[in-house]
């Protein structure tokens, strides 16, 4: 029953898409203008909603309730019981997954973003060239002498405002890449750190649209010798020009510091410009064009709002920092207590905020502790860069490596966000269908496979399912980065444990022909321990174990009362004054109401939710002791493989793990040798790391010497 209800919701779901991509392609024909709309708004305006009803139903309805159902889906998917089916060798999927442009500007994509991206770039060429067309046949001489324009000008007017319109597309999808908590990427198995590069994609494309517009209406403007009264109009009805050119200035500074080399080496001004601005740009670009048109593209930021504030909600709690093991490597692993009831996936990704080191900047990390294994701890690894000093990583790491009596930290956390299925059917549908998995990392690449290869060992010590073998590849750039090897088990883990995962490990030491222990007594190994607080807490979910119910239900509810808080105003207040003729109430005004009921909408709704879940979650949250544990000062010693790399291996702790243990000195990996020799009908091949290593991987997996080769990568270079 449950799986005929997941397929009809999916048939649904389809057929609702099918629908309003539909609608964007016909949006610019004259039979949507002149023959459809006109129907449907003499069918659907009212006295009610008014001239926006039509825009509501064609363009808000149909993402909202695409996202009601993928929640309902989503909880489905999560309470389903999961049978594992071996997917077939070279099937259509495998083929489209793999990487079609591996170097230039766009970076790796597959043969399925390249297909959907040229079908947008098509519906971009598409709706620009059918606007002019239809624009330009009804602009002659005769016409523009009447405007007491140029037929140039006049033709250049409404280029400027096709761009506008073209890139209200752009503006519609490019909230959705951005939703960390969204219901519609997890739909089509997406995460937000995997589409990331859709939001820049799209919002390199907007503003680039948008900044065509604008300097089409500037020479318009400077050409029929009204730029000063033009540029300073903000006309009761109609299209706002100040608040379209306070929008644009605003992404124009966000859209500057977006370029790569900007954004890394500076990141600190990429990340306030845009976490401030964004909002200016928003705001004003709905008073540019008016709430009921701005309809079209709401649906988006509509749900980056609900995602957003349900964050804010979550970050509000200092959450329970219980230990940070302090590495040679300059790595710093941090272990926060967590609610039993917390369960995550490997790959999965936190946000986190330490006070002592900035009140407001969040950084991403990713998990690399098992939810299985480790039911009440969390843990993230931050490294550190010599190169970067003054880094918040930097910063961390170095006032715990030189303050060793810390007692405390205050922490915030957002998270974790990751794929939405439990992690053993995670595991079995994307990597256990393979023979092997290959792993290739550098430097702090290797964190996201630390949380594979844990969670692989508990699948091969409390199931019976077929475990591929694991060749972990990984580069480093000295011998004292091997520390990081140090966390690939849990420190619960035995000899009998580890002899379950076939693992082997090929370690690279690049900047070092042989191992360098002049530092081993200048940087210890060691745990620092912090004291509880009574104000700190384990980390919890938003919204409980039902979170995709939870969530449906804040959709829902929150979109019935704006429409009703809209419906309302509008019957009582607007109409009567205005008529549904749009001609006579402020539209700076309808937008200013429309924006206020929107917050409050979604604040009451999440919120109600979040006071009911807390309340909810207490009890299990009551559950977890409080860890106040000694403080060891000093390194485990025998344990730690950089204070034993000159010993031999066997003699190391969990010697069937040492033993498949190989570490080079002064060379780098020759990736097209390891990858093309490995033996299996189907090899997995995740990466992680530099961006050249990466499009060196995706290089070999889609050159065709060997189709057994099924890439996949992780990368968070913002």
């Amino acid at each position: 029953m449950r799986r005929s209800v997941k397929v009809g919701i999916k048939v649904l779901i389809m057929m609702i898409v099918m629908g309003y991509m539909m609608v964007w392609v016909m949006m610019p024909t004259n039979t949507f203008y002149l023959h459809w709309l006109p129907n449907i708004h003499a069918n659907v305006d009212s006295s009610f909603f008014g001239q926006q009803g039509t825009n509501i139903l064609i363009y808000t309805f149909p993402i909202l309730l695409i996202a009601a159902l993928a929640c309902l889906y989503l909880h489905l998917e999560k309470k389903d019981v999961h049978h594992y089916h071996e997917s077939a060798k070279g099937s259509i999927w495998d083929i489209l997954r793999r990487p079609a442009l591996v170097r230039g500007p766009l970076g790796i994509v597959s043969w399925t973003e390249l297909w959907f991206l040229i079908m947008f770039i098509a519906l971009l060429v598409w709706s620009f060239s059918s606007y002019l067309h239809s624009m330009f046949a009804n602009i002659t001489q005769q016409t523009a002498t009447t405007m007491r324009e140029k037929v140039w000008e006049v033709k250049l007017d409404s280029a400027g405002l096709m761009l506008g319109l073209v890139g209200n597309i752009c503006l519609a999808f490019l909230f959705f890449p951005v939703n960390r908590g969204s219901f519609l990427l997890r739909l089509v198995g997406l995460t937000s750190e995997s589409s990331i590069k859709y939001h820049i994609w799209l919002g390199h494309t907007a503003m680039a649209l948008f900044t065509a517009h604008g300097l089409c209406y500037t020479i318009f403007w400077a050409r029929s010798h009204q730029i000063v009264n033009q540029m300073l109009k903000w006309d009761k009805v109609g299209v706002s020009n100040i608040a379209g050119e306070v929008a644009l200035v605003a992404g124009l500074v966000m859209w500057a510091t977006t370029f790569p080399h900007i954004r890394r080496n500076l990141f600190e001004l990429f990340y306030y410009t845009h976490n401030n601005l964004y909002p200016v740009f928003v705001v004003f670009f709905l008073l540019h064009v008016g709430f009921s048109y701005a309809f079209i593209t709401l649906p988006g930021f509509y749900l980056f709002l609900i995602d957003r504030y349900l964050r804010f909600l979550q970050s509000q709690q200092r959450v329970r920092l219980v230990s940070a093991r302090v590495l040679p490597c300059q790595a710093v692993e941090l272990n926060f207590s967590k609610s039993p009831g917390v369960s995550y996936n490997p790959t999965s990704t936190v946000f986190i905020k330490v006070a002592a080191i900035s009140k407001v900047q969040w950084h991403p990390f990713t998990v690399t502790s098992s939810s299985n294994m480790e039911p009440e701890k969390l843990s993230v690894v931050i490294k550190s860069e010599n190169d970067n000093e003054g880094s918040w990583s930097h910063t961390l790491y170095q006032k715990l490596s030189s303050s060793p009596m810390v007692d405390h930290l205050e922490a915030s956390f957002e998270g974790p966000y990751g794929p939405t299925s439990s992690s053993q059917h995670f595991l079995r549908t994307r990597y256990c269908r393979h023979t092997a998995l290959v792993m290739v990392t550098g430097g702090s690449g290797i964190t996201p496979c630390i949380s594979i290869i844990r969670e692989l060992l508990f699948l091969s010590m409390t199931t019976n399912s077929k475990i591929p073998r694991v060749l972990l590849v990984t580069a480093f750039k000295r011998s004292a980065d091997l520390t990081l090897l140090d966390l690939l088990f849990p420190a619960s883990t035995t000899t009998h444990d580890i002899s379950t995962l076939k693992l082997q490990i090929e370690a690279y030491i690049t900047k070092e022909k042989n191992i360098n222990s002049s530092d081993k007594d200048d940087n210890p190994n060691h745990t620092i321990w912090f004291k509880p607080s009574p104000l700190d807490a384990p980390i919890s979910t938003v919204l409980c174990s039902n979170n995709w119910l939870w969530l449906g239900a804040i959709l829902i509810s929150s979109s019935f009362i704006f429409l009703l808080l809209v419906g309302f105003v509008n019957q009582f207040y607007i109409y009567p004054i205005d008529r549904n003729t749009n001609m006579i109430y402020s539209w700076s005004s309808k937008t200013a109401l429309n924006i206020l009921f929107v917050c409050v909408s979604i604040a009451i709704t999440a919120s109600v939710a979040f006071v009911w879940n807390k309340k909810k979650s207490g009890i299990e949250m009551r559950q977890v002791q409080n860890m106040n544990a000694p403080t060891p000062m000093t390194s485990p010693g025998p344990a730690s493989w950089y204070y034993n790399a000159d010993r031999e291996l066997e003699s190391l702790p969990h010697e069937s793990f040492v033993e498949t243990t190989k570490v080079h000195y002064g060379e780098r990996p020759d990736l097209k040798k390891i990858l093309l020799e490995c033996e299996g009908s189907s090899i997995g091949v995740l990466v992680s790391g530099p961006k050249k290593m990466r499009q060196d991987v995706a290089s070999i997996c889609s050159s065709g010497l060997a189709n057994n080769l099924h890439f996949e990568s992780i990368s968070f270079s913002w």
